[in-house]
């Protein structure tokens, strides 16, 4: 009796899903219903508000919508109804590649669609509440930065070194609220660093860097301590599913470890890139900005200065009999 790559025998029946190869990473799909609505809705949203909003005779760039629609909804259906959401209950790496597309990828170009924006200029009475809440005391402690990156990190660890983990393959109730609870954290965090919506707070660019920075490092973390864990996370459950074409559970664990690590960076260095070139154009508006701002200054002193003179009987080039022909002449006679 030969022990295959799961650490179960081949005598086992297995019911799941096939050997994963390149061709199933493109042909492997399922139907997540609770999730397929929820995006189709969505999606039906922002197209009908982006209408709107040009209707009543307003701008909404394509690259926008093209954003939302097909990178942040798209993202999000990878993630549930792809390979990854048919093998995540077999292989180890497959749901730690969904953590990382729930956790940052979608809810990073959702955000970049300027969901909040589209919302207050399409449907004004409900914007504005919206926008009321923003401006609220309560967002802007809850969207504090330090506690967006701690969330981002921690809400998945809790997952993955918790009960919570093996839950989500026993109840699906809990499956399609985790899918949620787990782009929670990202939502707010892009939200607040991009600010290309309405924020509750401004935080400089040097300090969404820095936050930046540390997410970064959480992802790092987080990942290391999946690789460097000695025993096998949720050892009962891939035992009983029994996937028998490998690689074996220490070695999908390593793996699982390694794309939360590096995938999570690959988005984290880009989107920290890109807070720079912001901080950079934000300067130069800055510096613009303070040079209008002088020039008008000067040019307002520069009037002042002309308006007294001339109250006090000059003209521009000295006493106003000088600019008086007659008194000149008579001066030139004498």
């Amino acid at each position: 009796m030969v022990a295959l790559a799961s650490g179960v025998s081949p005598d086992l029946a297995y019911s799941g899903p096939p050997k994963f190869t390149m061709t199933q990473a493109f042909t492997a799909w399922t139907v997540d219903v609770p999730m397929l609505v929820l995006i189709v809705a969505l999606g039906a949203w922002y197209l009908f508000s982006v209408r709107k909003v040009r209707r009543q005779g307003g701008q909404w760039g394509i690259g926008r919508t093209f954003t939302f629609i097909v990178l942040g909804l798209g993202f999000w259906v990878i993630a549930t109804m792809s390979w990854v959401g048919v093998y995540q209950s077999a292989l180890f790496y497959a749901r730690a590649t969904q953590t990382v597309l729930l956790v940052l990828l979608a809810p990073l170009f959702l955000m970049m669609g300027k969901p909040i924006t589209l919302l207050i200029e399409a449907q004004p009475a409900v914007g504005n509440r919206v926008a009321a809440v923003i401006r609220s005391r309560a967002a802007k402690i809850v969207t504090f930065p330090a506690i967006t990156t701690v969330a981002l990190v921690a809400v998945p660890m809790s997952m993955y070194f918790t009960s919570w983990y093996t839950a989500v393959f026993t109840s699906g109730t809990v499956r399609e609220l985790t899918y949620l609870i787990l782009m929670v954290p990202g939502l707010v965090f892009f939200w607040t660093l991009l600010r290309v919506d309405p924020v509750p707070k401004k935080y400089p660019y040097g300090v969404a860097m820095w936050i930046t920075a540390a997410e970064v490092v959480g992802d790092a973390f987080f990942g290391i301590a999946i690789i460097a864990d000695q025993t096998i996370l949720a050892a009962q459950h891939y035992q009983a599913v029994g996937y028998p074409f490998g690689p074996s559970l220490a070695t999908s664990q390593v793996l699982g470890g390694g794309i939360i690590w590096i995938l999570g960076d690959a988005v984290g260095l880009p989107f920290l890139a890109v807070q720079l070139i912001q901080m950079m154009r934000e300067d130069k508006v800055e510096a613009a900005e303070i040079d209008a701002e002088l020039d008008a200054r000067d040019a307002a002193r520069a009037a002042a200065r002309a308006q007294q003179a001339a109250s006090a009987g000059h003209g521009p080039d000295g006493p106003w009999w000088e600019s008086d022909p007659r008194i000149t002449n008579r001066y030139n006679r004498a």
